[in-house]
Order: C-alpha cells, then sequence, then structure tokens
C-alpha cells in the first residue's frame, strides 16, 4: 500500500464524524480532571476524562512534552472513551527527582506506568503512542498483550527505517558518552531544537502555538533537567536494540493499529510509517500535513480517524 494514498470515502466518512464530534464536544475544562498519584515512590500526574466505564485510552507522551499535548484531542474523544494521560517521573507535572533516586531509563518509566495503570485499575485499554510514548508503550504491549486492545501510533518510532540522519550523531552518544555528550546533549536541550521539533519544514508555521515550545524550553531549562534526559537518552539505544522484539511481536499478534504520521517530523524519518505495515499488513497508515507533534496542526483530523478506528476496534472497557 501507499500510504500517501487513502481511500477518499473512508476518510471523508471519518472526519465528517468526527467534525460533528468536534463541533458538539466539551471545553477542556468541563470535560478533563488533573489528579496526583504515588507510584514508585514519585508523585505521577494524569489528566482523566469520559465515564470510567467506557472503553479506556491511554495516551503516552513524547519528549520533551507532557500529558498538556493531548489537550485539546482529549476532549474530542471523552464522550465515548475513558481517557488517561500520564506525566512521566521527569516530565511535565510529575516528580522529577534526581537519577541518584529514581533510574531515567525506559524500563523503569515503562514500569512506573504500568504500576500507575494497575493502581487505577485499568485491565484493558488502547495505546496511543507518540515519540517516546512507543517504547513506553510497546514494553506495556509486551509485558501485558492481553491488555491491549488497539494501538495508535503517532510518529513514535519501531523501525531503524525511521531514523534519519541526524541519528548518526545521536549513535555515536551511545556508543561514547563521555566523548559526545558535550557536542549532542546542548543541542538536544536547546531552544531552537525545541522549536524545530514542532514546525519541523512545517508551511503553516502561523498554526503553532509558540508556547509550546516556550513552555517545554523553560522545562528542559530547570536545574536537573540536563542530566535526567541526558540519563535517559543515553538510554534510547536500547529501545533500537528491541525494534526485532517489537516487531515479532507485532507480527505474532496482529494488534488493530493505526498509524499517523506528521510528514514535516524533523526527527523521524517518513519510512518509519510504512515500515509497520510489514509487520502488521492490515494496519491503517495517514501521512498528515503535520509534524512531529501532529496534534499542533491536525487535531480535528486525528480525532476523527481515531473514532472511527476506534468505535471498530477498542470495545472493551476497563
Amino acid at each position: 500500500m501507499n500510504v500517501r494514498l487513502l481511500n477518499a470515502v473512508a476518510i471523508a466518512a471519518a472526519l465528517s464524524t468526527g467534525t460533528a464530534a468536534a463541533q458538539s464536544s466539551p471545553s477542556v475544562s468541563s470535560t478533563t480532571t488533573y489528579h496526583t498519584v504515588a507510584v514508585d515512590g514519585v508523585d505521577v500526574f494524569y489528566r482523566e476524562a469520559g465515564p470510567k466505564d467506557a472503553p479506556t485510552l491511554l495516551l503516552l507522551h513524547g519528549f520533551p512534552s507532557s500529558s498538556v499535548m493531548f489537550a485539546t484531542l482529549i476532549p474530542l474523544l471523552a464522550d465515548r472513551y475513558h481517557v488517561i494521560a500520564p506525566d512521566y517521573p521527569g516530565f511535565g507535572r510529575s516528580d522529577a527527582p534526581t537519577p541518584s533516586r529514581y533510574a531515567y531509563t525506559f524500563d523503569h518509566i515503562a514500569t512506573t506506568v504500568d504500576h500507575l495503570t494497575e493502581a487505577l485499575g485499568l485491565t484493558r485499554y488502547a495505546l496511543y503512542l507518540q515519540d517516546y510514548g512507543g517504547p513506553v508503550g510497546f514494553r506495556l504491549a509486551l509485558a501485558h498483550p492481553e491488555r491491549v486492545s488497539a494501538i495508535v501510533v503517532q510518529n513514535a518510532v519501531a523501525s531503524e527505517d525511521g531514523l534519519g540522519p541526524a541519528w548518526d550523531s545521536r549513535k555515536a552518544f551511545w556508543k561514547d558518552r563521555a566523548g559526545n555528550e558535550a557536542k549532542v546533549i546542548p543541542n538536544f536541550l536547546s531552544f531552537a531544537t525545541t522549536r524545530g521539533r514542532h514546525i519541523g519544514s512545517s508551511p503553516n508555521v502561523e498554526r503553532y502555538d509558540p508556547a509550546a515550545w516556550i513552555d517545554e524550553f523553560a522545562h528542559l531549562s530547570q536545574p536537573g533537567q540536563r542530566e535526567i534526559q541526558s540519563d535517559l537518552f543515553f538510554d534510547y539505544q536500547t529501545n533500537v536494540a528491541a525494534y526485532p522484539q517489537w516487531q515479532a511481536w507485532m507480527r505474532r499478534t496482529r494488534p488493530p493499529m493505526l498509524v499517523l504520521w506528521g510528514r514535516y517530523d524533523p526527527s523521524f524519518a517518513l519510512p518509519g510509517a510504512a515500515a509497520y505495515q510489514r509487520d502488521v499488513p492490515e494496519a491503517e497508515v495517514h501521512v498528515l500535513d503535520a509534524g512531529h507533534f501532529a496534534l499542533d496542526e491536525k487535531v480535528d483530523e486525528i480525532a476523527a480517524l481515531m473514532r472511527a478506528f476506534l468505535a471498530a476496534h477498542a470495545t472493551v472497557g476497563r
């Protein structure tokens, strides 16, 4: 399948449904509640919306964002779904203990999110995986495949096809942290990179709210963040090493999968989207005129596509 060619009838129907839902959806303030719960010795913040007896969606954010990236999406889904969106330790409004008190690895963060779902009594959920949400979510899926009703991937990589030339210097950092940290990490956490991560090569820069990258950069500039994010990004190499395992799991289980990919993403290459269909041929793939954080530009379209997809697949609640 050519991921650029979509079924015109299906997409029109999905967008029609989503547009109607968006027009009648309540505001964020009337749908979303905010909570903190102690998990693994860390206070974890999360957003919640929707009926608790409805099918559950677990929204897993990317770097360097938090559950705030889902603020506009949640009201478009909460009439039909129970939505949970946590901040990982070190991100957003969750605690950010020093690396001496909390090991910033993807294994550890996935374990903490897993324990959060158990604390909230979630036994079945669909996953939304964006960027860092990919490695967190795939760890959850492999640990508890029986809990996963469906997967929505939004610019999250499970194949080296999605890693472009920009990753060459990052791979050098993984091989020699001491020799490359001063070259890689300051740029990785810089204001220019934080802004560029959002707008990429989008021709519609005026549609982006600067508050997104301004707030993210302010968070990354807090004391201790360089050490936290350096440790976690150094551990990113474990995700690349796990790609074959994730791919084997997808081929074996063939989960219902919706892949949404912003074509203007400066971080992850477009072939990363098509790669999912090698492992799950039935995966529904849509390439959007958006960036790495595709919700910035295409929240209504994404909500429409999700509603149509989840109506068919995420039918089991808590």
